[in-house]
């Protein structure tokens, strides 16, 4: 079974409503997948969603995802990223998901379809695409 770790921007776009993302939570229901998350990507999605009816299909999506704690600061990561977005990975790698889930290509882009330590990091489509 899958660990599905989701960053920041996938959590606050199937908050929106996007289709394409809610066949994660699909998968999550047919047990054919674990969505995990860490607090600190659940806190930049709740920042970035203005709308209420977003914050609250936000909060109905989070039922289904497992937190992870946060990774520790000092964790070694093969992977040079800006800061904000290093806890994240972090956190990934220590909650040992097998994917990395993220729509941030600016920044998560260089590591796209490589493994960094252990988890592969990949969009949304990448994942469904080569997955199903």
């Amino acid at each position: 079974m899958h660990r599905l770790f989701l960053d920041a921007n996938i959590l606050f776009s199937a908050a929106y409503g996007s289709p394409g993302l809610l066949r994660l939570w699909e998968l999550a229901r047919a047990k054919k997948a674990v969505l995990l998350t860490s607090s600190y990507a659940v806190e930049e999605a709740r920042r970035n969603l203005r709308q209420p009816a977003h914050r609250r299909r936000l909060e109905e999506l989070l039922q289904k995802i497992v937190l992870m704690p946060e990774a520790a600061p000092d964790i070694p990561s093969l992977a040079v990223l800006p800061e904000k977005d290093r806890p994240v990975l972090l956190s990934a790698i220590q909650a040992q998901a097998t994917h990395f889930l993220t729509g941030d290509i600016k920044h998560f882009g260089p590591y796209r379809g490589q493994i960094i330590q252990g988890v592969l990091v990949c969009t949304p489509r990448d994942y469904l695409s080569a997955a199903f």
